[in-house]
């Protein structure tokens, strides 16, 4: 061993461990970590837009983020931290190369698929590294006078028709803000950001149609709102203009492009005769 000089190659594997193997990994934890604060940046960004939105009088609604329970999650991030702690710090290296080695490897190895649960660990694999799994939501309706807690939503079990409907709403229109990358003073920006709501928006309660598309018009959103007559009313003051689909006798239909101001004028005329 001292003749092959095998105790300076021991040490270059241990520099070579350190410096590169557990730097990588380091590395791949700050990415998910930037990801992570991402995440909690939007919902901030989110909830500025929500409590510009009364949800019931005096009240809003914010969005809450909470570590998972989830315990393979746990585990997952658990592991990830003590492959690197201490791992920069040049002067510790003969103590722990040997077992931050095998603390990474057995990460890697499920990263790569272990012979005979590699579809186990794909599964794994996309699971811990998503990091929107990583959190758990809530909704919390607060006082708007000083920001108290009235009721804390973690599902609409117990509410009545409406109250889910407006959760759903809220749900939603922060889902979408979420996905474009919204917020309420960047609204005006030009951008695209279309959205179409079908004939089910018309079922629910005038009071939480109004709602959802005040909050849709908070967050910038561009709307197509396919919908019968009986909902126009409630459409009009957030509509430009209107595709108006007709059919006489059950013959071909016809669409009919107006600004809601010619729609407007021809329903007042129409209703006068």
């Amino acid at each position: 061993m001292q003749a092959d000089d095998l105790p300076r190659f021991e040490e270059r594997f241990k520099a070579l461990l350190n410096e590169n193997t557990i730097r990588e990994i380091a590395n791949f934890q700050s990415q998910l970590n930037r990801e992570v604060q991402d995440i909690k940046e939007r919902i901030a960004q989110i909830n500025r837009s929500l409590e510009e939105i009364e949800y019931n009088p005096g009240r809003y609604i914010a969005l809450e983020i909470q570590d998972t329970r989830d315990m393979e999650l746990r585990q997952f991030r658990m592991d990830l931290r003590q492959c690197t702690e201490g791992s920069l710090s040049s002067h510790e290296a003969a103590q722990y190369a040997e077992h931050k080695f095998l603390q990474v490897k057995a990460i890697i190895e499920r990263f790569r698929g272990r012979e005979g649960t590699t579809e186990l660990d794909k599964r794994w694999t996309r699971k811990v590294t998503d990091v929107r799994q990583w959190f758990a939501f809530a909704a919390s309706e607060r006082w708007l006078e000083d920001h108290s807690e009235h009721e804390h939503y973690t599902d609409s079990g117990g509410k009545s028709g409406g109250q889910k409907e407006k959760l759903a709403y809220t749900i939603l229109a922060a889902s979408l803000a979420y996905q474009f990358g919204l917020q309420a003073d960047r609204a005006s920006q030009q951008s695209f950001r279309f959205v179409v709501i079908d004939e089910a928006f018309g079922r629910g309660s005038d009071e939480s149609a109004r709602f959802g598309l005040d909050l849709f018009k908070a967050m910038g959103l561009q709307l197509l709102v396919v919908t019968p007559l009986q909902k126009i009313h409630i459409i009009e003051p957030y509509v430009a203009s209107v595709g108006f689909v007709h059919s006489k006798e059950g013959g071909e239909s016809l669409l009919r492009h107006l600004t809601i101001d010619e729609y407007r004028k021809e329903k007042e005329a129409y209703l006068a005769t």
